[in-house]
């Protein structure tokens, strides 16, 4: 079966943190681009951070730079997400996609999502 499996979230305290899994299964991760996106209720999905195949390029989304950071594991066909300095505001269900070509933001494109894991930030 082809599918991306998230894991990770949780509660934790403003200003703790996170760090968030996305392995793949059925295929090989190392042919794609992931990124990961977010979800709060009544919300878009949101593109928050992108990393290239060969994990030399990265992107974030201004609400999450210099507070995230995307990295991957192709021999354990894996991309992580560590989250720092957690706010409220990221409480959310977080994604990961994996995308073959386009843009990374058009969450629409991708060829594989994961069912999500939930991320509450609250004292």
């Amino acid at each position: 079966q082809l599918q991306l499996v998230e894991s990770g979230g949780g509660l934790v305290q403003p200003g703790g943190s996170l760090r968030l899994s996305c392995v793949a299964s059925g295929f090989a991760l190392e042919h794609y681009e992931v990124a990961w996106f977010r979800q709060a209720p009544g919300t878009e999905r949101e593109g928050i951070s992108w990393i290239s195949r060969s994990g030399s390029r990265t992107d974030y989304g201004d609400s999450v730079k210099g507070r995230f950071t995307i990295s991957r594991d192709d021999a354990k066909n894996t991309v992580y997400l560590q989250m720092n300095s957690l706010k409220p505001e990221d409480t959310a269900i977080y994604y990961c996609g994996a995308l073959l070509y386009g843009n990374w933001l058009y969450y629409k494109g991708y060829d594989y999502w994961g069912q999500g894991t939930e991320v509450t930030v609250s004292s």
